[in-house]
């Protein structure tokens, strides 16, 4: 598979599913068996697989992540020197060295071998709209 790029709009911070887009870039490699790799080139967000069936539960994350690394203007995050790009910027940062920038899923048949309730999220830490590049490679196992 050539790599695929993948641009995803976001309105600001929150996680963003992208499991049906990714699924469609397998189907158009015509993917039979291999490792995915999904890879953000961003430093300010991350990439998860997460629970889609529940949207407490992206709402709980985005929430908890707040309350761990809140904008570097609250009080508790006077340590920050990084402030050059707004009070979001730092803790996005921070955020997305705790989770990942790269995925790697397993691929049976051109589909991907996600549990029952998993999607792949793109999780936006800044507050105002980005356009995000993902990229997404397949390396397949199948000898023939």
């Amino acid at each position: 598979m050539a790599l695929q790029h993948l641009d995803i709009a976001t309105k600001g911070q929150g996680l963003y599913e992208l499991t049906e887009r990714v699924a469609a870039a397998l189907d158009k490699a015509k993917a039979g068996n291999g490792l995915l790799t999904v890879f953000v080139r961003h430093t300010s967000c991350s990439l998860l697989i997460q629970e889609n069936a529940d949207p407490d539960v992206t709402l709980d994350l985005k929430s908890f992540f707040h309350r761990l690394a809140p904008p570097s203007d609250d009080p508790a995050m006077q340590w920050i020197r990084h402030r050059s790009e707004g009070p979001d910027d730092m803790p996005a940062h921070i955020k997305s060295a705790l989770t990942a920038v790269s995925l790697s899923i397993p691929v049976e048949n051109g589909i991907m071998l996600l549990g029952t309730w998993q999607g792949i999220y793109l999780f936006e830490h800044r507050d105002r709209p980005h356009r995000r590049r993902i990229v997404c490679h397949f390396s397949s196992d199948d000898r023939m």
